[in-house]
């Protein structure tokens, strides 16, 4: 149930109504843009709503219970604060979204609708339409531990521990050759082994795509050529000069975190489980004989 701001009630009830609909956007970097299908700007909690012509919503699906309610938000990439670039680089995921319900004479008189994060994106031609998504979503995201083989921390996290701002696990190159938008020639890690990196994070320290990461997919040193393949192609174009640090990836194995980075007392997994087939067993004839248990005909 929502609870109205005094005056809001009888501006409803007057039959003659100045509303119009407001989004708050805030990304996980902390960058906030306000929007408005309203013909001006409007301001209030400390935020410019810009007039986004070309801004149309769907209908809000809602229902009882715990599924996940959606709507979609589409507009025109007109506005200089939303460029293509950033949403194919991924600065909108599951960025924080606030709808209210504004009465542009008096923006005091608003409620917020919903509140929810930015899901799938999808671009076309010069338009966007982007799924916003209920709160409800985060009930689905699995939370706490898995007893499972594999560690379930993050390398690096506070749970992990391991250090990766010492040059043994953090290294700095540049773009040689460009192979392909995922797979270019480096130079500047020559002295880590094969495979070092494979899995890490690697972050753009220059050029058009500076301050977004991607996780490396593989790592290859042949002793002659150093290369390195990401798993999705950024937003911008690379070209050689192009500058990056990278960190030492994991596979989150037992026997790496003993060898490649000796933090066995962190480690976040379950390497003693026992497997299926020890579940499964059961004491065969022979089993018992050999105990010198007699057995019972």
């Amino acid at each position: 149930m929502k609870t109205l701001p005094n005056g809001m009630q009888a501006h409803l009830d007057s039959g003659a109504t100045t509303l119009c609909w407001c989004w708050r956007v805030t990304r996980r970097d902390g960058l906030v843009l306000g929007f408005t299908d309203h013909d001006h700007d409007l301001l209030f909690d400390g935020t410019i709503f810009t007039a986004a012509t070309g801004f149309e919503t769907t209908d809000i699906e809602e229902s009882v219970g715990l599924s996940v309610d959606n709507v979609d938000v589409v507009g025109a990439l007109s506005s200089e604060s939303l460029s293509e670039s950033d949403l194919a680089a991924g600065r909108y995921d599951n960025a924080t979204v606030e709808i209210f319900r504004v009465n542009w004479q008096d923006v005091s008189q608003r409620v917020l609708m919903r509140k929810g994060s930015i899901g799938e994106v999808r671009r076309t031609q010069g338009s966007f339409t982007a799924e916003i998504r209920g709160l409800a979503h985060l009930l689905q995201q699995p939370k706490g531990r898995i007893y499972q083989y594999a560690c379930d921390a993050d390398v690096g996290d506070a749970r992990c521990q391991v250090d990766l701002d010492t040059a043994e696990f953090k290294g700095s190159g540049t773009i040689l050759t460009v192979l392909s938008n995922r797979l270019f020639e480096v130079i500047g890690i020559e002295t880590y082994a094969d495979d070092w990196f494979s899995r890490g994070l690697l972050s753009w320290t220059s050029g058009p795509n500076q301050g977004l990461g991607v996780e490396v997919r593989l790592h290859r040193n042949t002793g002659d050529r150093v290369t390195i393949e990401i798993w999705h192609a950024p937003s911008e174009t690379l070209a050689p000069g192009h500058s990056f640090s990278v960190t030492a990836g994991c596979d989150k194995q037992f026997s790496t975190c003993q060898e490649k980075f000796d933090n066995v007392l962190n480690f976040r997994g379950f390497p003693h489980m026992p497997g299926n087939d020890f579940v499964l067993s059961y004491p065969n004839r022979d089993d018992v004989e050999n105990d010198g248990s007699s057995l019972v005909e």
